[in-house]
């Protein structure tokens, strides 16, 4: 099994920035890549960014590309997600996930955490 927990979302105005911190624990090295997923009002969660704990392989949707940047500490277990220039369409509740395969889909990872709120004013 995998913990996940996640910190550092919160209200911002567009053009800003957050650092998104998910903390794991457990079988990380089974489910070894980690997702970030976000899920706004009356929507589906989308992918938004990927990572494996080895840093070799990452990935991003296109609409994210070039503003967030996603990154790993594995001393500390951690996976972050920098979210930069912000826009009021990013404003959703923003999940780490684990999974096992280079996916881009939510039933490609195993294990969630509970999520934490970005919301970014116009």
């Amino acid at each position: 099994q995998v913990q996940l927990v996640e910190s550092g979302g919160g209200l911002v105005q567009a053009g800003g920035s957050l650092r998104l911190a998910c903390v794991a624990s457990g079988r990380t090295d089974v489910w070894n890549v980690m997702g970030w997923f976000r899920q706004a009002p009356g929507k589906e969660r989308e992918f938004v960014a990927r990572i494996t704990w080895s840093g070799n392989w990452v990935g991003y949707a296109d609409s994210v590309k070039g503003r967030f940047t996603i990154s790993r500490n594995n001393a500390i277990s951690t996976v972050y997600l920098q979210v930069n220039s912000l826009k009021p369409e990013d404003t959703a509740v923003y999940y780490c996930a684990a999974g096992r395969v280079m996916g881009s889909q939510p039933g490609q990872y195993g294990y969630w955490g509970q999520g934490t709120q970005v919301t970014v004013s116009s």
